[in-house]
């Protein structure tokens, strides 16, 4: 039989519906070892995780088996029912409808890997909407900001 084989590591940032600042340091290691562990149930080894108060960074292996959509998809949901469930100040938790992926060659994992867990020393010198711009930009992504920011 032949193998079916498959190495995409990708790069996936979202916000926090309107960038509001839910994620705070209480609930901030849970909610990156939740998303860690849906990435894990989706077949989509999680190499870091992680983010700042109002958005998420997650660096993975994309399994062969399910679209980037649907990954983004189950791991959105399955985070924002999760996290209401902790606390009521949480009530209101969503995150934002769009995401940002960039592919990662395996090499620079580790480039990736730094610049997730430096995310508050990053952000206190640039917003979640600057760091945004800048990925696009250094990948060459073009986007359109009327449509980014919800």
């Amino acid at each position: 039989m032949p193998q079916s084989l498959s190495k995409v590591i990708v790069h996936i940032t979202f916000s926090t519906k309107f960038r509001q600042k839910f994620i705070d340091e209480e609930i901030q290691s849970r909610l990156w070892e939740y998303i860690a562990g849906t990435c894990r149930a989706l077949e989509c080894t999680p190499i870091k995780v992680g983010g700042f108060i109002d958005h998420a960074h997650v660096l993975c292996f994309l399994s062969r088996k399910i679209t980037i959509c649907d990954f983004l998809e189950e791991i959105k949901k399955r985070s924002s029912k999760w996290i209401k469930t902790i606390d009521s100040k949480y009530s209101d938790f969503f995150w934002q409808g769009g995401y940002a992926v960039f592919s990662v060659y395996y090499k620079d994992a580790d480039v990736v890997i730094n610049y997730i867990e430096n995310q508050k020393k990053h952000h206190s010198k640039k917003s979640f909407e600057d760091e945004f711009r800048e990925l696009c930009i250094e990948n060459g992504m073009e986007f359109d900001e009327r449509y980014v920011w919800d």
